[in-house]
């Protein structure tokens, strides 16, 4: 059997928690500080979600442009693989997994994406979390 090789499917909820002081927590420090010998993977959707945060929080004035600059670099430095199926599969199996979770597209891409890959799913998302659960589908790897 070969190895996945992809850990876990990283969540905005959790990245952006990392750019956050206030929504940082022992949870999304520790996937962070942990981030060393393993590769988190995330749909399409990801880098857009995370520079659509970002942009609204620099018009809110939460986060400078030099600060949001920096956190891009950043995330450009860990090893986060932005999966190519994910809009192949948009109209299909994630848009049947939405409906039948009653969870948005956009939540259903990374919920297909971690059980299509097999592996667990990181998110601070609680409609996320208990389809995933329902699903039986890992929300932390260590459970």
């Amino acid at each position: 059997m070969v190895k996945n090789p992809y850990d876990f499917v990283l969540d905005c909820s959790v990245t952006m928690a990392w750019c956050f002081e206030d929504e940082s927590s022992d949870y999304t420090d520790t996937i962070l500080e942990n981030f060393k010998g393993v590769t988190a993977i995330v749909p399409t959707l990801w880098p857009l979600e995370v520079a659509n945060v970002l942009l609204l929080s620099m018009k809110k004035k939460r986060i400078t442009e030099v600060q949001s600059s920096s956190f891009i670099d950043a995330l450009s430095a860990l090893p986060i693989v932005v999966d190519q199926s994910t809009t192949s599969k948009a109209m299909h199996s994630i848009f049947v997994l939405a409906n039948q979770t009653e969870l948005t597209i956009y939540d259903a891409a990374y919920l297909e994406l971690a059980i299509r890959e097999k592996i667990p799913l990181l998110t601070l998302d609680q409609k996320l979390i208990n389809a995933a659960k329902k699903l039986n589908v890992l929300i932390n790897p260590k459970e």
